[in-house]
């Protein structure tokens, strides 16, 4: 069947090829190999194609395109290999034979083989006790339903067959590079266990026929005098024995070579044909003349053959009566006054014709089902028999006894199989002259002959024979005859030699088949721990994959029972077909550029009633073998999607994947995300060295446990330089990034900009990441490092313009400091606490990123504290309960403490920290500001500040007069006025400028800054008295009075939470605490950086969090 398996791509690029890393298919078409110089202007010289020459390399010429599609043929499998081991063993020689083309037309190629894969066992062994059982209605509905699932799925085929070239490698191609290659995995493997269950049933039955119907003395376990049970189990050890034997001596055929199972598939073919051929002739023979099959008859009950000699109870003999073998079987003696069976004396003895022919009308007899129980003597329709209710039945052994018990479900179950085989043409697509035309027209036609005999017979076998008969599986009340060769002319042994030989083929082609297909699959990659069955013989036979066949084969054989191994393959081939079905209608319903097929006569509503009766057919089979065959292929499915190797095949599940995803940011677009559905979608900044190696690669430890695979995670850098001279760093870069993520665990995008600016490639990053609605809404970044010194002053600025942007984008942002000292993913803190530091209400954020990150391992045990700081005017017992409350509607459990930080004077240490800080600033500027950088800078200085500020040369700037700047203030939480104690405006106040009016206009989005309106005449309050205590208690020195006094009192916040901070979370593993926002004008970036340093130092972990303006947490349901 599948003997005509290739190596499916390899999918490796050259050298010089570039892309996503992912395997691609081979083109057949392109020549890929690079040519000289030399050999290029040759080729283009004198052709008027030197306007191409550049494009040499990538595109070749029509003319050699056409040729190597002319060219282009399909090698069944080991054709490479052979060519190889000739060219091997020749040498150097210059020529070596020639592969043969494909030469096999419609009917060798496709029609012959799919009608021998058809026709099989079941035809033979249970057609008739089908129909009996079931009925003709019945068993034409069975028959009916069965062949327009296969006929359904041959359009469907025909349509995926003619989608273009299909390569050797059948039903496993074509679902795989249709669906992908999980579903292509999956239902591959099911396919092949289909395939291998398959031979087990062929060998089966070719034990049954040989040792019921051909040699009943070899059997080793003898069967005669046992009854019950043990005849049972007798039969079926029988079968295991003489199956291994014939399963072991099949495989060494196979083994030792292919050749001689095609080379017998004709025979085998002619076998089926003649035995189908035998029974129409005795079909049409009994319409003239019936052949005599008698069947003896007590009472009702069909009586077995071998349990009498004559069908009488006595005979006359010479004028005495005399007592026949029927009397001794229910009689304890030879007298005729000895005791007998009840029902033996009550019931007369009959004897009909078993074939009545087809002009009896036995048809109405046999219309309707007549389905029995487990051990259930087989009676007569129709005549009428003296039984008491009330008396056991004795010497059943004498009787016809049904041997399991049917249903309707169980029939389909038994017969499906018979009509699987409908791919034994698209198998051999590699030896097809015209694959395309071939397949349809043979599949289709074949399913047509296949389904008109089936049917026919169903009809015929109700009209020609006796219903106890038809009933009788093993023929034992008509001698031991098989029952369809009953209806055979000239003899039954047509019929019994015919199905041995059928069965003997057709188990030889399923394990040359099954081997094949396995190989398929390992050599594709797809699923790792098959990769060794790949292997073979030297000219490609799969000696490891038919080891596997073998293996799987022998558990058939040790069932044992036909009935019992013909659902179970009924589960994988329906499966597969359900499949092909699928394929074909996602393909159309997407319309798909690529999808042409050359065959027109399909819809996706016949594909999907095809996929739906496929479905309904496994679970009337068997509800709990569809359930275990399902199973089995998802395990195989999600094994490939988690373990297996990327396989890009242009498949319609990518294609679906697509649609879905467009109609999932269509939906997203129209609006926000509930409050309940809000999660960090977040945009990693990372920044990469001169080689493109990640330089903090911790964040992204940080984002996966943040994340916990969850939501979306974009993560960006940002390559100095221009995108025509720069591509290649950008691919390395996003090399590195993608290896970085896998080797993290983070599932999201990678994202690489090009700039001539840093700067800008981050706010490209920063405006343009994600697509639609599905876009991020925090940013997470690294701290500067050494910021300080002089060489990283573009860093920090580039890190406070990123603040801003956030802050106008409205986008969360988290700052993780000292990110070197943070977990890896596989660290696990076993105890500690995760102290939350809620200053300013940032919309919930500093509540939900420590629950989310305790749902990781590595922070599981960890507990969490949340400090709040109370100022003089606050009740803090009453803030406590308050937060506590807060918190239980949250659900979130947590410590609680308010730390109370009253109002303190400023020291000295503070003042002569804040007046280094902006001596080192102005340094700083002077040293690294380009001249149209100081001309914004000094056009950004207001009136009030220049008199605050010393510079090295006073002189440069009284050219320049700046207008003052606009003081556009943000409306702040009061929360956020305490923190950063600005109360001024922000124009700022020294004891010798005065306070500038301010402007009621605030940021969009409500952003942090350094400056607030709200409360100003209290703030200008407290500033006169911290300048006056100041005075007095420490008798300022004349520097200080020329220091900003907005900086000094920012300087004695941070000092004072850092403070407390360190005191209450010194030892814990993470501190998260509220970042405040940067400057509006630039003048402050050096003293913001400083703050922000001296609020978290002596700190080991600290996540600065900064909200988006939106909350992300709610306590309602």
């Amino acid at each position: 069947m599948l003997n005509n398996i290739t190596d499916c791509e390899e999918g490796e690029g050259g050298p010089n090829s570039q892309g996503d890393g992912n395997p691609k298919e081979s083109s057949p078409f392109i020549n890929s190999s690079a040519a000289s110089d030399a050999e290029k202007s040759q080729q283009y010289d004198g052709k008027n194609m030197a306007l191409f020459e550049e494009e040499m390399d990538t595109s070749p010429m029509v003319s050699s395109l056409l040729s190597s599609l002319a060219n282009y043929s399909n090698l069944p499998t080991g054709s490479k290999e052979h060519e190889e081991e000739e060219y091997n063993e020749e040498g150097a020689r210059p020529s070596k034979k020639p592969v043969k083309a494909p030469q096999l037309g419609t009917l060798m190629g496709v029609y012959l083989p799919c009608i021998q894969n058809i026709f099989g066992v079941i035809l033979f062994l249970r057609m008739t006790w089908m129909v009996g059982v079931g009925g003709v209605l019945g068993s034409f509905i069975i028959v009916f339903m069965c062949c327009s699932t296969t006929m359904l799925t041959a359009i469907s085929m025909s349509a995926i067959a003619t989608n273009g070239v299909v390569p050797a490698g059948g039903s496993y191609y074509m679902i795989s590079r249709s669906l992908g290659p999980e579903f292509g995995g999956a239902v591959g493997i099911c396919f092949y266990l289909g395939t291998t269950f398959a031979g087990a049933m062929y060998i089966l039955g070719c034990i049954e026929i040989l040792l019921i119907y051909i040699i009943p003395q070899a059997a080793i376990f003898q069967i005669e005098g046992l009854e019950g049970p043990e005849a049972e189990a007798a039969l079926l050890n029988n079968m295991r024995v003489y199956g291994t034997i014939v399963l072991s001596f099949m495989s060494l055929v196979v083994f030792v070579g292919v050749k001689y199972v095609n080379k017998l598939a004709l025979v085998f073919l002619a076998c089926v044909i003649l035995s189908i051929l035998s029974v129409y002739a005795g079909v049409i023979k009994t319409a003239i003349d019936p052949p005599v099959f008698p069947v003896c008859l007590l009472g009702n009950r069909t009586l077995l053959s071998k349990g009498y000699d004559v069908c009488a109870k006595v005979i006359e003999i010479d004028n005495e009566t005399v007592t026949t073998k029927l009397w001794m079987s229910f009689c304890d003696s030879e007298s005729l006054n000895a005791t007998c069976d009840e029902y033996f004396i009550n019931n007369n003895v009959t004897e009909i014709q078993g074939i009545p022919g087809v002009m009896s009308g036995i048809l109405a007899e046999n219309l309707f089902g007549n389905y029995l129980e487990k051990g259930v003597i087989l009676e007569k329709r129709g005549l009428v028999s003296d039984v008491d209710p009330d008396s056991p039945t004795i010497s059943s052994n004498r009787y016809v006894l049904a041997d399991i018990s049917s249903f309707f479900t169980l029939l389909v179950g038994i017969y499906f199989p018979s009509v699987t085989g409908i791919m034994a043409g698209s198998n051999r697509s590699g030896d097809l002259r015209d694959a395309q035309k071939s397949i349809p027209i043979g599949t289709i036609a074949a399913i047509t002959t296949t389904s008109t005999v089936y049917i026919s017979s169903v009809v015929l076998f109700g009209a020609c024979i006796e219903g106890v008969v038809l009933r009788d599986k093993f023929g034992e009340g008509v001698s031991g005859n098989l029952v369809i060769g009953t209806l055979a002319w000239p003899s039954p042994w047509v019929i019994v030699i015919g199905s041995f030989f059928s069965t003997c083929g057709a188990g030889l082609q399923s394990l040359t088949g099954a081997p094949r297909l396995l190989q398929a699959i390992s050599r594709d990659g797809i699923i790792p721990f098959l990769r060794v069955f790949g292997h073979g013989k030297e000219n490609g036979e799969p000696t490891w994959a038919l080891l596997l066949t073998v293996s799987i084969c022998e558990i058939g054989i040790l069932i044992a029972s036909l009935d019992s191994v013909a659902p179970i393959l009924s589960m994988f081939f329906l499966m597969c077909y359900m499949f092909v079905n699928l394929a074909c209608a996602l393909q159309t319903l997407l319309r798909t550029p690529n999808w042409r097929p050359r065959f027109k006569f399909y819809h996706w509503a016949l594909s999907f009633l095809g996929m739906s009766l496929c479905l309904s057919l496994m679970f009337i089979c068997s509800w709990y073998y569809a359930i275990i065959a399902m199973g089995i292929a998802t395990c195989i499915y999600k094994y490939i999607e988690f373990r297996g190797a990327e396989k890009e095949w242009g498949d319609g599940i990518r294609g679906i994947s697509l649609s879905a995803a467009r109609f999932a940011l269509m939906r997203l677009e129209e609006g926000p995300p509930h409050t309940k559905n809000w999660r960090p979608q977040i945009l990693v900044l990372l920044s990469v060295d001169a080689e493109q190696n990640v330089e903090q690669p911790r964040l992204l430890s940080l984002a996966n446990q943040l994340k916990a695979g969850k939501g979306l995670t974009i993560v960006g850098t940002a390559v100095h330089g221009t995108f025509l001279d720069n591509h290649t760093e950008a691919q390395r870069a996003d090399q590195s990034l993608r290896k970085l993520m896998e080797t993290e665990k983070v599932k999201g995008f990678s994202q690489v900009v090009i700039s001539s600016n840093l700067r800008d490639g981050t706010s490209h990053l920063i405006q343009l990441g994600g697509l639609g609605g599905l876009k991020h809404n925090t940013v997470m970044v690294s701290w500067p490092r050494n910021w300080k010194q002089p060489e990283f002053h573009q860093q920090f600025r580039n890190f406070i313009e990123v603040v801003r942007e956030t802050t106008v984008a409205s986008l969360a942002l988290l700052v993780p400091k000292n990110i070197s000292s943070y977990p890896s993913n596989g660290e696990r803190f076993t105890e500690g606490h995760i102290d939350v530091w809620w200053i300013v209400h940032d919309g919930g954020m500093l509540m939900l990123l420590p629950f989310l990150l305790r749902q990781h391992k590595v922070w599981r045990k960890c507990k969490m504290r949340i400090f709040t700081v109370a100022q003089i005017d606050d009740n803090s017992i009453q803030m406590k309960k308050d937060l506590i409350t807060f918190l239980y509607h949250l659900r979130i459990e947590a410590e609680v403490e308010v730390v109370e930080m009253l109002e303190g004077d400023i020291s000295a240490y503070t003042y002569e920290k804040t007046l280094v800080m902006e001596q080192r600033s102005q340094i700083l500027k002077q040293m690294h500001l380009t001249k149209n950088e100081k001309e914004r800078e000094i056009q950004s200085i207001t009136d009030s500040s220049r008199g605050s500020i010393r510079r090295k040369h006073p002189s440069k700037l009284r050219s320049q007069h700046s207008t003052e700047e606009g003081t556009s203030l943000a409306e702040k939480p009061e929360e956020e006025v305490q923190l950063i104690h600005s109360k001024n405006a922000s124009t700022p106040t020294s004891p010798t400028s005065p306070t500038s009016p301010t402007s009621p206009t605030s940021p969009a989005g409500g952003a942090a800054t350094w400056t607030d309106n709200k409360g100003a005449d209290k703030g200008r309050n407290l500033l006169a008295g911290n300048q006056e205590s100041g005075r007095d208690l420490f008798n300022m020195k004349p520097e200080w009075e020329h220091l900003n006094q907005t900086d000094v009192r920012r300087m004695h916040t941070a000092m004072r939470l850092n403070e407390v901070i360190t005191k209450k979370s010194k030892e814990a593993k993470l501190v998260l605490l509220n970042m405040p926002g940067p400057p509006k004008n630039r003048v402050g970036n050096e003293n913001y950086m400083e703050f922000l340093e001296v609020l978290t130092e002596g700190l080991n972990r600290v996540l600065l969090v900064r909200g988006g303006g939106r909350e992300v947490i709610t306590i309602y349901s």
